[in-house]
C-alpha cells in the first residue's frame, strides 16, 4: 500500500515540473501553452490563473481522449502541444501530468508549487467570472487545514 505522499514521489523523476517564473516567461513568448486546471469545479471557481481550461482530475482521461461525454477536443487533439497541468499545491498535477504522458502527451509538464507558489510569486488568480481575486481571499483558501475527523488516528 502507498500514500499519497509515496504516489508523487514515485512519478516526479518521469515528470518535467516548470516554476511559476519560468511559466510566467513561457507564456510572455508562447501564447499557445494550453493551461490545464485540473482542481474541482468549486476550487476553479474560487482560484484559477487566467486562461486555464477547468479538467477536474477524476474525468481527465476521458477528456484527454476522443469519443467521450467529457472529451475536451483542444486537449484529446493536442498530444504534441506544449501544455501545463495546475493544481492547488503542485501534487496532483504531477500525478495527472505522469497520466498524459502515459496517454502519449509528449510536452506535458506540472506547474512546481501549483497555484499557490503562482500567487506567492504575487502573480493574479481570477475567479468564475474573470475578475481578479482579493488577497484576502487567496490566503483563506489557502490557509485551510484538514479537520479533526480527517487526521490519522493516533495510537
Amino acid at each position: 500500500m502507498k500514500t499519497f505522499k509515496q504516489l508523487i514521489e514515485d512519478v516526479l523523476p518521469q515528470v518535467n515540473e516548470i516554476f511559476p517564473w519560468d511559466l510566467e516567461e513561457q507564456l510572455e513568448q508562447n501564447s499557445d501553452t494550453l493551461l490545464v486546471d485540473i482542481t474541482e469545479a468549486n476550487e476553479y471557481a474560487t482560484v484559477h490563473m487566467k486562461n486555464a481550461i477547468n479538467v477536474p482530475r477524476g474525468i481527465l482521461e476521458a477528456s484527454c481522449d476522443w469519443n467521450y461525454e467529457d472529451t475536451v477536443p483542444e486537449l484529446a487533439g493536442g498530444r504534441d502541444r506544449k501544455i501545463v497541468v495546475i493544481c492547488r499545491s503542485g501534487n496532483r498535477s504531477a500525478l495527472a501530468a505522469h497520466t498524459m504522458q502515459l496517454m502519449g502527451f509528449t510536452n506535458v509538464s506540472s506547474l512546481k508549487t501549483g497555484l499557490r507558489g503562482w500567487f506567492d510569486y504575487e502573480l493574479p488568480l481570477y475567479d468564475k467570472h474573470e475578475n481578479e481575486v482579493e488577497e484576502e481571499l487567496i490566503e483563506a483558501y489557502f490557509a485551510r487545514k484538514p479537520r479533526e475527523d480527517q487526521l490519522e488516528p493516533k495510537g
